[in-house]
């Protein structure tokens, strides 16, 4: 299969289970749900560990892309396994995988694209980076910091505040332009219009 007929590999990080369906490291999922709403796709089980919906983003023609959607059913710090078994499954280089996940040192509600990098303490990155290695592209949800003295751990395993959910449908919907920008345009045309 030639690198033009692969597909991509959009993977929501986040945690299985409705207990964390809410939380700010949630919000790859959220996203990735919109995604398959937006595919008029339906997750199915899939043997790596994952659930995947399989679909086209893009308009008719030449932009129009081949794309598998996953949500990855182990938990966040386990992320990088069945990610790289859906890669070797599909086929997927590794410059067509794309993250969504949340970011600690981006502010609530802001956007921010790039190709590779560190993991920034973010425990499905650091997964997925020692699987596969770092040169895949991340599509950043800024949650913020936590407040005070909260544990980092406490706060992205909290759901978002009521101020924060009034912004978070328009958020999630603005990732997944981003996610269908990045892959249909580019990653620097994504980045000039969508990281703020």
């Amino acid at each position: 299969m030639s690198d033009d007929a692969a597909p991509w590999l959009i993977v929501g990080l986040g945690n299985p289970g409705p207990e964390y369906a809410g939380n700010r490291h949630n919000i790859g999922f959220m996203v990735a749900d919109l995604l398959a709403d937006r595919m008029r796709g339906k997750f199915k089980a899939h043997k790596a560990r994952a659930q995947v919906v399989e679909g086209r983003i893009g308009p008719p023609g030449p932009a129009n892309r081949r794309v598998v959607l996953a949500k990855p059913l182990s938990f966040m710090n386990l992320s990088g396994g069945p990610v790289t078994a859906l890669r070797d499954f599909y086929k997927v280089p590794l410059e067509r995988i794309v993250a969504v996940h949340d970011e600690l040192d981006i502010d609530y509600p802001t956007l921010r694209l790039k190709l590779g990098g560190g993991d920034n303490g973010h425990n499905g990155l650091k997964s997925m980076t020692k699987s596969m290695g770092p040169d895949y592209h991340r599509v950043r949800c800024g949650i913020g910091r936590p407040p005070g003295r909260m544990q980092v751990a406490d706060f992205v395993l909290k759901d978002f505040s009521s101020t924060e959910r009034k912004e978070l449908d328009w958020f999630v919907d603005r990732a997944a332009d981003a996610v269908e920008c990045l892959i249909t345009e580019g990653l620097e045309r994504a980045q000039s219009a969508y990281n703020s």
